[in-house]
């Protein structure tokens, strides 16, 4: 083990994830050292993280707010922009370990060159290895590079797995809260609310994953994930709903045993694994208690009446340009619902109109697949207006 800390740059620090892992390294500086910041809009809120921290580096994405940014800084801290920003703190010398919390596709780019730079990178946007899962982790084994799973249900897995033979697994089961609407009649999804759908029932997120949580699309893009970070394939990967989110994933091997990680329902939990593996370190997060669990309960998903891990598993099978389509159309469909200008189940049928669409292109480059993300979503808002 190094005598020092790991050295640790967080892109999307003012989101949930961010703040989340701002706390592991409040809890565990000899063991995380925070070295860089990035945001996408949030200047004020990320200069004060800036400032908290003494980092000598922070990117805000959006140009157009850089001077405001600027002049919130401390002084002697070097402020990046755009996507080149974010690409160049992904990329400091000093990182050992970048953390990448960016929402939606932004985080492609520096997490390609994190890899090609030779950085181990914890993976919390789900974006990443959906839509360049062949990619980013062909990168990483060219480069010797980790890639560690945030996700708790991945995280999950990632434990379970330790020191097991991929030859002995039988299949990779993810768990699933089921979101608000698990004992909706089908009937009655058609005129559920905005404010409903952001009612999640274990989990504080920000308002796009919380609906797609609702959706289950959001388990979706979690199928396709687990095919790509433990390398099998999708008819391996399957899904399985438990409200009380304490279970976050489990392992079945051929022998018929099972595996599961189980914890408070916590972010703080997989981040710190991610930032401290292989070593498991004593924290100050609540244990489990398990004489307060009154039960712990599990359910088949509703596949027909939630259509999303259909089409996640569909989009994984086919692999190519499939799964960035999926989740472009997605985040255009969510958008509007989020607006109040789409019922909840045409989130659903535009993404499918949009898969069916698409000529998928087997075994994309990264221009190639940012390509199909630009056409879907031009596709999918022409289908909306």
């Amino acid at each position: 083990m190094s005598d020092r800390p790991k050295n640790v740059v967080i892109l999307g620090s003012t989101g949930s994830i961010g703040e989340s892992a701002l706390k592991v390294a409040r809890d565990l500086p000899d063991r995380m050292r925070v070295i860089g910041l990035a945001a996408n809009r949030s200047s004020e809120k990320l200069a004060n993280q800036v400032a908290e921290w003494g980092v000598k580096e922070g990117c805000l994405a959006d140009s157009t707010l850089l001077n405001d940014f600027k002049s919130r800084l401390p002084a002697g801290v070097t402020a990046h922009t755009g996507e080149e920003g974010l690409v160049e703190m992904a990329t400091l010398p000093e990182a050992d370990l970048v953390l990448i919390a960016i929402v939606g596709t932004a985080g492609l780019r520096p997490a390609l060159a994190a890899i090609e730079a030779g950085k181990d990178i914890a993976v919390a946007s789900k974006e990443i290895l959906v839509m360049a899962g062949e990619a980013v982790m062909t990168a990483a084994r060219e480069k010797g590079v980790r890639v560690l799973p945030v996700d708790s249900e991945h995280n999950a897995i990632f434990q379970c797995l330790e020191g097991r033979k991929a030859t002995d697994v039988s299949r990779l089961i993810l768990t699933a809260s089921g979101g608000p609407f698990r004992k909706k009649p089908v009937a009655e999804l058609a005129d559920v609310t905005v404010e409903q759908a952001l009612n999640h029932p274990t989990w504080e997120m920000g308002p796009k994953i919380t609906i797609d949580s609702a959706t289950l699309f959001n388990k979706g893009l979690e199928m396709i994930e687990a095919r790509w970070l433990f390398d099998v394939e999708m008819d391996r990967v399957d899904v399985i709903v438990h409200p009380q989110s304490i279970v976050h994933s489990m392992v079945e091997f051929i022998d018929g045993s099972v595996l599961a990680q189980l914890s408070v329902n916590d972010m703080c939990f997989p981040i710190q694994y991610a930032v401290t593996w292989p070593a498991r370190v004593a924290n100050s997060l609540r244990p489990l208690d398990f004489a307060e669990l009154a039960r712990l309960e599990f359910e088949a998903p509703r596949w027909d009446d939630f259509p999303a891990l259909r089409l996640a598993q569909r989009a994984g099978t086919v692999g190519g340009t499939l799964p960035a389509v999926m989740n472009a159309a997605n985040e255009i469909a969510v958008a509007k619902f989020l607006e109040n200008s789409l019922r909840f189940p045409k989130i659903w049928e535009t993404v499918e109109e949009t898969m069916d669409a698409h000529d998928v292109i087997d075994h994309p480059k990264l221009d190639e697949i940012l390509a199909a993300d630009a056409w879907a979503r031009e596709f999918a808002s022409g289908q909306l207006t």
